[in-house]
């Protein structure tokens, strides 16, 4: 009876055409993620009020340093925080009170007005990989990474459904100077997605570069207006604000464009090992930051980061996916929230070399732990790998593909007239099968979360496909998506410009590759 089925599909086409929709690549872009499930609350109330009240104390009776900042050490100053040479001790509660003035909620602009991402609240936008300096494919395997490269990942980003957002220093191209770099990658991210994108922080002239460059793309008036970048500020953990990071974090808020504060820890070496311990200095770091936003700028659009790993005492190495970078993760997502604060975690985060069982067990651990922690923007959401060291483009797409399993889980579940499925039980009744009844009819196609790359076939036909394995449907996949890529359209003549201001930024200096 089966085979029968089967000849009546075939002869009818309806098979294939299935086959062509399920295989055919679509430019779609999901909108970002609105959680209609609890966040998932590891801290209880005194816990919370514990590690609140503690971080006040470092605050005041540590204190933070601002290296090589004259003009901080004034603002803190007149703020009412008393100064010991570089050293910075804020009274309790002044931090605090400044942080009042960020808005919960961030509207971050793309260029295509679809594409616009919300950061706050209930959302997950999720971004890829940031900032290594290495790539792995399987045909090159693991080598310095170049603008062909970040063009490629960019490309990607842009093809890939799940993912909201087109990132930042997706990968480090060493082949442009380190002076110049900034402007070619933002050029990418300006014409080859219509995703928003992160800024420049690597200097504070190519912050402020990163701006003009969006006031070319968006208008000026609206860059002062609304935010249309989000740029990664990390702390120097423990307790470090410097020059060049605090300089580009000024330019952006001054200009009201959104920084995510972010202390960058491994447990045991830049924080304590416990992890009311490291809460404990998180939440310094995060209210100190985000409260010298506001100092430049009242109402500075900030997300609160927490980029946390523990440590393997063996090796030295960080690792990922472990239950105390989860319990971390839940416990400053606890304490932003508290704040009132967008909050910045987690992503698809692994110690592994290779796209392998290491790198898909710590990797769901960590996309899991954002989901339920309550996290607003997912960095290094795909594409991570050897602890933030490579960006595989196997596992980029391995990544992104996952993503959708975030988006369904986020839905919840739903239980009106058609999801209480009735008329389908009684249709079908004792010992009957739900295949053919109306309702899988009108329902199938939506019906369950259906991986783009994952392989569900039975043995025989698997084998006789070539015995696959995921890193190398990931590798097919990597191609089919470049293959079908559009550049998405843009005005020529703004086009034009960014094209001239990187010519002449690039003209205007000798090359640096330090």
């Amino acid at each position: 009876m089966v085979e029968a089925a089967t000849r009546r599909r075939g002869r009818g086409g309806g098979g294939a055409a299935r086959r062509a929709e399920r295989t055919g690549v679509k430019i779609e872009a999901a909108k970002f993620i609105e959680r209609n499930i609890p966040v998932f609350d590891v801290l209880n109330e005194e816990a919370l009020q514990i590690i609140e009240a503690n971080a006040e104390i470092v605050l005041e009776e540590v204190g933070v340093n601002f290296v090589n900042n004259p003009a901080a050490l004034e603002r803190w100053r007149e703020a009412g925080a008393e100064i010991e040479g570089e050293r910075v001790r804020i009274p309790r509660g002044l931090a605090r009170k400044l942080c009042q003035t960020a808005p919960a909620r961030i509207t971050q602009h793309a260029r295509n007005p679809a594409r616009n991402v919300e950061i706050g609240g209930k959302t997950l936008v999720c971004a890829p990989v940031y900032g290594p300096p290495f790539v792995r494919d399987l045909d090159g395997g693991r080598r310095y990474a170049t603008m062909d490269d970040f063009q490629k990942f960019v490309k990607l980003g842009y093809m890939s459904k799940w993912l909201h957002h087109s990132g930042g220093t997706v990968c480090e191209p060493t082949d442009v100077a380190v002076n110049k770099r900034h402007l070619d990658m933002l050029l990418a991210h300006m014409t080859l997605s219509d995703k928003p994108f992160m800024g420049s922080v690597t200097e504070p002239s190519r912050a402020q570069d990163s701006v003009e460059m969006c006031e070319i793309l968006f208008g000026k008036d609206f860059v002062q207006e609304n935010t249309v970048m989000t740029s990664l500020i990390n702390i120097n953990s423990p307790l470090t604000f410097d020059d060049v990071m605090m300089g580009a974090l000024e330019v952006y808020a001054k200009n009201n464009q959104a920084c995510i504060v972010s202390p960058f820890i491994v447990g045991g070496a830049m924080a304590p090992v416990s992890v009311a311990g490291t809460l404990t200095q998180v939440l310094a770091e995060i209210l100190a930051g985000v409260a010298y936003s506001q100092l430049i700028r009242p109402g500075a659009p900030v997300i609160a980061g927490a980029f946390v790993t523990s440590i393997d005492m063996n090796s030295g190495a960080p690792t990922f996916g472990t239950a105390e970078a989860s319990q971390i993760l839940y416990g400053a997502g606890q304490l932003a929230r508290r704040l009132g604060l967008p909050f910045r975690s987690g992503g698809g985060l692994c110690g592994s070399k290779l796209p392998d069982a290491q790198a898909a067990y710590e990797t769901a651990h960590t996309h899991n732990a954002a989901l339920m922690g309550g996290v607003n923007f997912m960095l290094h959401s795909c594409g991570w790998l050897e602890g933030g060291l490579v960006s595989s483009f196997e596992k980029f797409v391995m990544d992104a593909d996952q993503l959708g399993i975030l988006h369904k889980m986020a839905e919840g579940v739903a239980y009106d007239e058609n999801a209480q499925a009735m008329d389908a039980i009684r249709e079908v009744g004792p010992g009957g099968h739900y295949l053919g009844c109306a309702h899988t009819q009108a329902n199938f196609k939506e019906a369950f979360w259906r991986s783009e790359l994952l392989d569900y076939k039975p043995f025989e036909t698997w084998a006789d496909e070539g015995a696959r394995d995921t890193q190398t449907l990931a590798s097919e996949r990597v191609a089919t998506l470049l293959n079908a890529y559009q550049k998405p359209a843009m005005d020529v003549a703004v086009e034009d410009a960014l094209k001239d201001y990187v010519a002449r930024k690039k003209d205007s200096m000798p090359d640096a590759f330090v």
